[in-house]
């Protein structure tokens, strides 16, 4: 039996980098993954592998984490056929190039912060519901350390991810009386379009390969408590294996 055989898990980003290696990783515990991301091509790419790593097949979303209606309309539907969420990762995310903050357009601003904070603020109201129907939900927020450390040029990266920092501290305030579990992971350097995206000179074959932190996920997603704290706390993926090293 897999760790998480039956557990229903929607991940969104999941086309591709860490959201495509958390589905991944999900699928192979034994989740029904439902994996949301905006290419159509890139989702039936990431089913055929799941089909082919565990003969299952994943639901398939089509969706701009942008459009707030469409992850209404995405609880109502969750709620239709399975009646409950019991595992959320949300690692949709964009980076939006990097700018002088008195040099961006308001229209780009507003494009980053709906999809970076203003998703997340709809996801917990359309999944929260579905996630209380769990015997231990659990909902995975993806962060980055720029939104403790900012920095020049990363003005609406930063401010977007400190401000979701804020708001799943928040959530989880208000439900350390209930089964869920909300945790912010940090999954450092890893080798992502994103992370090319702000470094282009950067070897990407130097940095981490996004499923070495699909086992983290796991865990983190699993029935046992794992010593989480009702109030949500960051973990670091690089820090963490620094010291399963150590005492290795």
């Amino acid at each position: 039996m897999s760790a998480l055989d039956g557990r229903i898990a929607l991940v969104t980003g999941a086309s591709r980098g860490i959201g495509r290696a958390a589905a991944l990783a999900l699928a192979q515990a034994g989740a029904h993954v439902i994996a949301v991301a905006r290419t159509q091509g890139a989702l039936e790419e990431l089913d055929d592998e799941i089909r082919a790593l565990t003969g299952e097949r994943a639901t398939l979303v089509p969706l701009d984490l942008a459009n707030g209606d469409g992850i209404d309309q995405l609880g109502l539907a969750i709620h239709q056929r399975h009646g409950r969420l019991d595992i959320l990762v949300h690692a949709g995310a964009m980076l939006g190039g990097l700018w002088p903050v008195a040099h961006m357009g308001p229209a780009h601003w507003d494009q980053i912060v709906a999809v970076n904070l203003t998703s997340a603020y709809r996801l917990i109201r359309s999944m929260e519901p579905l996630l209380r129907q769990s015997e231990a939900g659990r909902a995975i927020v993806l962060t980055t350390g720029v939104a403790e450390r900012p920095r020049a040029f990363w003005g609406a990266y930063a401010a977007t991810k400190a401000g979701l920092e804020a708001l799943v501290r928040c959530w989880a305030d208000e439900i350390e009386s209930t089964p869920i579990r909300a945790v912010l992971l940090d999954p450092n350097v890893m080798r992502t379009r994103m992370r090319a995206e702000a470094f282009p000179g950067e070897d990407p074959e130097a940095l981490p390969h996004p499923s070495e932190i699909g086992p983290m996920i796991v865990e983190l997603a699993a029935k046992a408590d794992l010593g989480l704290p009702k109030q949500t706390v960051k973990f670091s993926a690089w820090k963490a294996a620094a010291s399963q090293a150590a005492r290795a």
